[in-house]
Formats: structure tokens, C-alpha cells, sequence
């Protein structure tokens, strides 16, 4: 090898700095620095850090049906992650994730309710229906930014704050409003997702559970349904559009630099509603779910956000 292409060679990083650059080490680093700040909080607010941790992960892990209530809990929240982390790929501020969450859990609803078909054909349409409800609100705002340039975030949360009072409009609508309650009626039982519903409280269901005490009690004490399996495919999904296809590329592309995005040839007004989309379309999936997943499979008055997005 010459002195100039040794010169000019790129040293070789060690493997510390390469496991500190890789996306899981800087996961990890914020949870325990998370952790480590709690503990200095809970410490000068005379609290003991360790007793405090231990309530808490005995509150997660200490019985199934806690496990259970956990992970209901998350799907809702993974989603509406996604879409907020496949806006930010693509350039977007998703800040109207919660309000795209609502359409969905609206949209869910009402399809639930004036349908009754059977139950392979009423789940899809109602979790089509809760999709496309967060997708038109997503695409409202893409729609906006990419024709007149007004700024997502702007428009994402005035939409957030519509779709709260559109809610509390339906709950209390003629055709939806359940008599001597703040709550609406519920979808129809064909659109239920929750995991074995009827086995699992009947009373052959309840004889083979109770002999398995904590399938028992992360089945039949909990509201378990497929929320979180669907999150879990839709994150792969995310994942596999966003970095092993052309569109993905193409997204990406005019996230990073718009203007040379134009210049490639490619329709960056056309991809920066496509985005907005897809993004509302995945909070809109996360508010069906827990329609068609949970008790009282309903829409409530919101007096604030439910905090979901």
C-alpha cells in the first residue's frame, strides 16, 4: 500500500464506539438516564427511588392480568407512536395524532353501530372505517401544507381540538346518545375484537380457564383483545415502507430536502399528502381498536384529550 492511500485510509472504529452508534445503545441510555433522574426526583421529594420502582414494576408484572392491562394500554399508544415516527421520516410534525385517533374511534363507531353484518365482514369494515376517518383528517393537513404551505403543526392542532367537540357532537346526537348517560351506544357485538369474548365468560370457557389460573386471569379479568398484535405487524409494515421500497425512498427523499426532491423528478406535493395519510390513517387504526376491543366499546363525552396521541 502507498503512503498516500495509507494516509487517506479511514480508520477503523472500535467495537465500543460502534455498539454506542447503533439506534438500541442511545434506547437504552434514555431509559436509564430516565430512571436516574426519577430517583434523584423522588430522593429530594423525600421519597424512597427504590420502593417507588419496585410499586412500579410490581404494578406492570406482579399478576397476568396486570401484564394484560399493560399491553392494552400500549397497542394504542404504539400506533400513534408509529404514525408520529413515520411523519417525522417523511419531513411532517404529526402533531395531530390524538385528533386523528378520535376520528378514528368516531368513524369506528358509527360504521359499528348502523352495521350489523357477520363477524369477518364487520370487523374489517369497522377498522377500515376508523382508518380512513384518522387518514382524512391526516390528509387534511398534508393537503394544506403542500397546496398553500401552511404549517402542519398549526393546522394538525386545531384539527385535534375539531375533533374533540365532533365527538362530544356524535355522543350527543339523537341517533348515537345512550338515554341517562354521557356515553353513546355501543358498536354492535359482531364488531368486537376482543381475544375469545364469548368462550371465555361462558361456561365451558370459564370451567377449562379456572383450571389454569393465570390464562384465567389475563383472559377473562381483561378487556384483551388484538390491538396489540396489529401494532405489532403494523410497526414491521412501517418499517418495511419506509426503508425496502420505492415509495418509502421517495417519502424520505422529500422529508430530507425538498427541494432537490422537485428536482429528481419526484411529486413532492403528491408524497407529502401521501404521508400525512398514512400517518393519520395509523392513529385512526390505534382509535378503532380500542372501539371494537374494549368495554364499553363506546364513545364518552371528552372534557380533555385522552392522551393517546
Amino acid at each position: 500500500m502507498s503512503a498516500t492511500a495509507s494516509t487517506t485510509a479511514k480508520p477503523q472504529e472500535s467495537t465500543a464506539v460502534r455498539i454506542l452508534k447503533k439506534p438500541i445503545t442511545a434506547t437504552l441510555l434514555a431509559i436509564v438516564l430516565g430512571f436516574a433522574v426519577a430517583a434523584i426526583l423522588l430522593a429530594v421529594a423525600g421519597y424512597d427511588p427504590i420502593a417507588s420502582f419496585t410499586a412500579l414494576f410490581e404494578g406492570i408484572f406482579a399478576k397476568p392480568k396486570y401484564i394484560s392491562n399493560t399491553i392494552i394500554k400500549a397497542a394504542p399508544i404504539i400506533l400513534t407512536g408509529i404514525s408520529v415516527a413515520f411523519a417525522f421520516k417523511t419531513g411532517m410534525f404529526n402533531i395531530g395524532a390524538e385528533g386523528q385517533y378520535v376520528a378514528g374511534t368516531i368513524c369506528a363507531l358509527i360504521a359499528g353501530t348502523m352495521l350489523n353484518l357477520p363477524m369477518p365482514l364487520q370487523i374489517p369494515v369497522v377498522i377500515l372505517a376508523g382508518v380512513a376517518g384518522g387518514a382524512i383528517i391526516g390528509g387534511i393537513t398534508g393537503f394544506l401544507k403542500a397546496r398553500f404551505g401552511i404549517h402542519e403543526v398549526i393546522t394538525a392542532i386545531m384539527l385535534n381540538w375539531t375533533m374533540l367537540y365532533m365527538n362530544n357532537f356524535v355522543v350527543n346526537s339523537e341517533m348515537f346518545h345512550q338515554p341517562s348517560s354521557t356515553s353513546s351506544i355501543a358498536i354492535n357485538p359482531s364488531g368486537f375484537t376482543t381475544i375469545l369474548p364469548e368462550w371465555k365468560l361462558s361456561d365451558a370457557g370459564l370451567e377449562t380457564l379456572r383450571n389454569i389460573p393465570w390464562l384465567y386471569d389475563f383472559l377473562v379479568k381483561t378487556d384483551v383483545n388484538i390491538a396489540f398484535l396489529v401494532a405489532v405487524a403494523v410497526a414491521v409494515l412501517i418499517w418495511f415502507v419506509l426503508f425496502r421500497s420505492k415509495l418509502g425512498f421517495e417519502l424520505r427523499a422529500v422529508g430530507f430536502n425538498h427541494d432537490a426532491a422537485e428536482f429528481a423528478g419526484m411529486p413532492v406535493e403528491r408524497n407529502t399528502v401521501l404521508a400525512m395519510l398514512i400517518a393519520g390513517g395509523i392513529s385512526g387504526l390505534a382509535g378503532a381498536l380500542m372501539i371494537t376491543g374494549i368495554q364499553p366499546h363506546s364513545l364518552s363525552t371528552l372534557a380533555g384529550f385522552e392522551n393517546y396521541g
